[in-house]
């Protein structure tokens, strides 16, 4: 056996029992005397019953989340308390907004955003210890910070789940006690490489040899650069091992279950990889900062099965969950993806619940080039990114520039370079232009000349009266399926190309106003004049059909656009969203109305990159006031 991992396993001497649904009034029961058998020996003899295969068949048919009237629950994991928040926890949370955003205004059924903190484990213990206070005071510190960064960036969370919570606790035993009561739990003794900060044993695979502070030989994560410790201790196990086969069952019967694709090819992989049983809970005597596992004082419940079940806690485990759950789409990023793609649906099936409904994974952000770390002194604080570059300035870099499939690189100049761009230069520039009181004295919503852009270009029509030009109909056509195009987008976890799409369109605008050069014309000629309106028109529809795609990413950009054009509340949604109704024959409701008050530059232009930087100096905060 691998002296990386080596198990002293043990079962019940009648073997276990029939697996059965667990009540919320189900007092647990003491853990019977266990002989020791082998480990291999161990799984073999449980076997998971078919009921728990029966929810793997049922997922597969779940309607999608574009079901008209269908709830859907967004989270984004629970970010651990031991520490301030990055960028990589707020990208994160604001993948998630953008998609709750999304379909709130496709008015696609009731929705939830459920975040928090995670606030148990040995990190959270020695962190306290290291600040000199209690891991409850550390908590109440640090998940208000969280808050503060999530709220001062516009993410829209419905709940903050704090594991601390006495109604977590509770859904927490009652999940265990589900596990224990299908017969998938048995205790024994583990030893293996400790990683505290991962709070996980890691396989001898993932770990390299390096040299400590002192020059010592030791053990780090490959992934991580953390020391390992040996640990050797009694707890208890999951029979995930017996769980392999319902895992591939149901990636392969849901394809779409984790997204991007590659993420669903890792796990595949993992799959066909040795899995071992998962030790899921810890020593009291070594870990007092969690719940404890019920009916044995001697051991606390793993911190990662603790904070897995407040997706559970967050909608009513385990008396009113059954209106949420399944219908849940998990955000996370890629270095959690084992705990949410292999554990997580296990531990579901095996208290008898289905797996989420899909799990859409990120890739993390560097800062020019190098991982964030404390010892770099790189880590970027979100709540200083957001005073230096505006809400909307930073939730647009963020969702502009970060690609779920592979790592994204922050630097200021970058955030610099494109806001100032393609937010305050294209579209605040082309609204300014295109609502100026010396092209538009009367400041009102302009009509739409048919004669003067006719629906087939090179008709008769065209060439008698049309001015448009070739590029002006691959302008109309090209925003024409916009919409559609983000909405797939979107759907598809791609919320990066959708604002692609956009800024492109919005270039394409740009370059229809200036080769017409409206101000130019001679408003006192009738066909001038109506040429005249008419590119204002087709200016303007361009930009409400920008304002109302680009409020999920950017809503108070988006609000205030959308006021200037005069475009109201209920006019805003995506379900109905029109584009030069004119032009097809109909009707424009918005012809003729007097646009709203001109309230200045849509989005500032950020500063020189020396000002900016002195004013993030003077408004950081140093981590250990923080903590």
């Amino acid at each position: 056996m691998s002296p990386v991992a080596r198990r002293s396993l043990g079962r019940g001497p009648a073997g276990p029992a029939r697996p059965r649904r667990a009540r919320a009034s189900r007092r647990f029961r003491a853990a019977a005397p266990r002989r020791r058998i082998d480990g291999a020996a161990a799984a073999a003899m449980w076997r998971p019953p078919r009921r728990l295969l029966r929810p793997l068949r049922r997922a597969a048919a779940t309607a999608t989340a574009t079901g008209p009237g269908r709830r859907l629950l967004l989270s984004t994991p629970i970010f651990y308390a031991n520490g301030p928040p990055h960028i990589g926890h707020l990208y994160s949370a604001l993948l998630a907004d953008a998609l709750l955003r999304h379909r709130r205004l496709r008015a696609a059924g009731p929705a939830r955003l459920c975040t928090g903190t995670d606030e148990h484990g040995l990190k959270i213990q020695q962190a306290a210890a290291a600040a000199g206070t209690s891991p409850a005071e550390l908590c109440e510190r640090v998940s208000g910070l969280f808050r503060q960064a999530l709220t001062q960036a516009g993410v829209a969370y419905t709940d903050f789940t704090r594991t601390s919570e006495p109604r977590h606790q509770r859904a927490v035993q009652h999940f265990w006690g589900a596990l224990r009561d299908g017969g998938v739990l048995y205790k024994g003794s583990y030893e293996g490489w400790y990683c505290t900060p991962e709070e996980s044993f890691l396989p001898e695979s993932q770990l390299a040899e390096r040299t400590d502070a002192q020059g010592r030989p030791c053990k780090v994560s490959v992934e991580t650069g953390h020391e390992v410790h040996w640990t050797k201790e009694e707890n208890y196990m999951f029979r995930l091992s017996a769980f392999r086969d319902p895992l591939q069952n149901w990636l392969r019967d849901n394809p779409r279950a984790i997204f991007p694709d590659p993420f669903y090819q890792c796990v595949l992989r993992w799959l066909d990889e040795d899995l071992p049983d998962l030790s899921v809970s810890r020593e009291r005597s070594r870990l007092q900062w969690g719940i404890p596992v019920p009916s044995d004082p001697t051991q606390t419940i793993y911190v990662w099965v603790d904070a897995l079940v407040n997706y559970l806690s967050v909608v009513g485990y385990p008396e009113s969950h059954g209106a949420w759950w399944p219908a849940v789409h998990h955000v996370v990023g890629k270095d959690i993806l084992k705990f949410h793609a292999l554990y997580w649906p296990a531990l579901l099936l095996a208290a008898g619940l289905e797996p989420p409904e899909r799990i859409l994974v990120h890739s993390h952000w560097t800062v020019r080039g190098q991982k964030m770390s404390k010892s770099l002194g790189n880590v970027v604080d979100p709540t200083v990114c957001v005073g230096q570059y505006g809400v909307d300035g930073f939730r647009y870099f963020l969702l502009r520039q970060g690609v779920p499939e592979r790592d994204c690189d922050y630097y200021e100049e970058k955030v610099v370079k494109l806001v100032n761009s393609e937010l305050a230069d294209a579209l605040g520039g082309l609204l300014n232009r295109s609502t100026a009181p010396s092209i538009n004295p009367s400041n009102t919503y302009p009509r739409f000349s048919e004669p003067c852009f006719p629906k087939v270009p090179n008709s008769r029509e065209a060439k008698r009266t049309g001015r448009a030009s070739a590029e002006d109909y691959e302008l109309v056509a090209a925003v024409a399926s916009l919409p559609a195009q983000v909405d797939s987008y979107f759907e598809g976890f791609q919320i990066y190309k959708a604002l692609e799409c956009i800024a492109q369109c919005v270039r394409q605008t740009n370059g229809f106003f200036q080769r017409h050069r409206p101000w130019k014309l001679d408003r006192r000629d009738g066909a001038e004049q109506l040429w005249l309106d008419t590119i204002l028109h087709v200016t303007l529809e361009c930009l409400r059909v920008y304002g109302t795609l680009l409020q999920p990413v950017v809503p108070h950009v988006a609000d205030k656009l959308l006021s200037r054009l005069a475009v109201g509340p209920a006019e805003r949604g995506l379900s109905g969203l029109t584009f030069l109704a004119r032009y097809d024959g109909k009707p424009c409701p918005f012809e003729g109305r007097q646009l709203g008050p001109d309230t200045g530059i849509l989005f500032h232009r950020l500063g020189k990159l020396e000002t900016m930087k002195k004013r993030k100096q003077e408004a950081r905060v140093p981590d250990k006031q923080l903590l």
